[in-house]
């Protein structure tokens, strides 16, 4: 049994100083190295630890840190582990992200929502700390049931399935959500226009507040108006502090409409709308007789 302990530990060795060998020459790109010798090794302490017990990486770990380096401490052993665990039961093993983004990932038990981040680290090269924010602010939960099932079966997906539910408004005061203003609420917004933007989805650029239109001797104010680079079309956004009512629904297909017909270009699509208000009314939205408009609450987020 030692025998067969020790071949173990020594085929584990020289896969790591291998990788420590490639990466020094170049030989690869030092993302693809890693990924394909941590999964590797991953897989051969899931079966040492089968032979010899969850011990067994203590032990190679107090070796592997005097013969390799300090960084193959116990800690990292058990990722590599988890690591290779993550990708037998589903998870995308994508060599355009690097290590760190998955140790972020490790944690995640629902391997639907790992490849979700995953796509969106491929999509977006978002940073590992961008990505740990998105993780913590639960944003796969926050996507409807139906968006979900589209990801799974890699269904077309449309704009508003990418918007979660709640919208996060990050504010750094600590305010109670029932005595604000809409002024308020777009102040907010426009103090953390980043945050807000990259919340709400891939692709959305801002491009006024308070856009002025006229519609025939009267000016109007949209509260938001935004481009969908993803999606070519630009989008209303109205903010709300009440429940949805129907009078809303109105108000922004009005809105939609003039942007259609006075700003759009003939390749951008129809103009979508956003109503972010305290409460939805699912059954508004159902009646309403424009699919482009949607409904999402608010959630906002204290920074302190």
């Amino acid at each position: 049994m030692e025998v067969k302990m020790t071949n173990y530990y020594e085929k584990i060795k020289q896969e790591l100083l291998n990788n420590e060998i490639s990466k020094l020459a170049k030989k690869r790109s030092i993302n693809n190295s890693d990924l394909t010798t941590y999964y590797n090794v991953g897989k051969m302490l899931n079966d040492a630890g089968k032979n010899y017990g969850e011990n067994i990486i203590g032990k190679y770990s107090i070796k592997l840190t005097q013969e390799v380096g300090k960084k193959y401490n116990t800690t990292t052993l058990k990722r590599m582990r988890q690591f290779y665990l993550l990708i037998e039961k589903g998870a995308t093993l994508s060599h355009q992200i690097s290590w760190s983004h998955y140790v972020e990932l490790l944690p995640i038990k629902n391997i639907n929502e790992v490849n979700y981040y995953i796509n969106i680290c491929e999509k977006e090269l978002i940073t590992r700390d961008e990505l740990k924010n998105r993780i913590k602010s639960k944003e796969y939960e926050r996507l409807g049931e139906e968006t979900k099932n589209k990801l799974i079966t890699n269904e077309e997906l449309k704009l508003p399935d990418l918007v979660p539910d709640p919208i996060l408004i990050p504010s750094s005061d600590n305010i109670d959500i029932n005595s604000i203003s809409e002024k308020y609420l777009q102040e907010t917004i426009m103090l953390n226009i980043s945050s807000f933007l990259k919340g709400l989805g891939n692709g959305f650029s801002f491009i006024d507040n308070e856009y002025k239109i006229k519609i025939e001797s009267n000016y109007n104010y949209i509260d938001l108006l935004l481009y969908n680079v993803k999606f070519k079309c630009y989008v209303v956004v109205e903010l709300k502090i009440s429940e949805l009512k129907k009078e809303h629904i109105g108000q922004i297909q009005v809105y939609m409409n003039y942007i259609d017909k006075n700003v759009k270009d003939v390749s951008d699509d129809k103009t979508i709308g956003i109503i972010i208000c305290a409460r939805n009314n699912q059954c508004i939205i159902e009646y309403s007789s424009d699919e482009r408009i949607f409904a999402r609450e608010f959630k906002i987020e204290s920074k302190l």
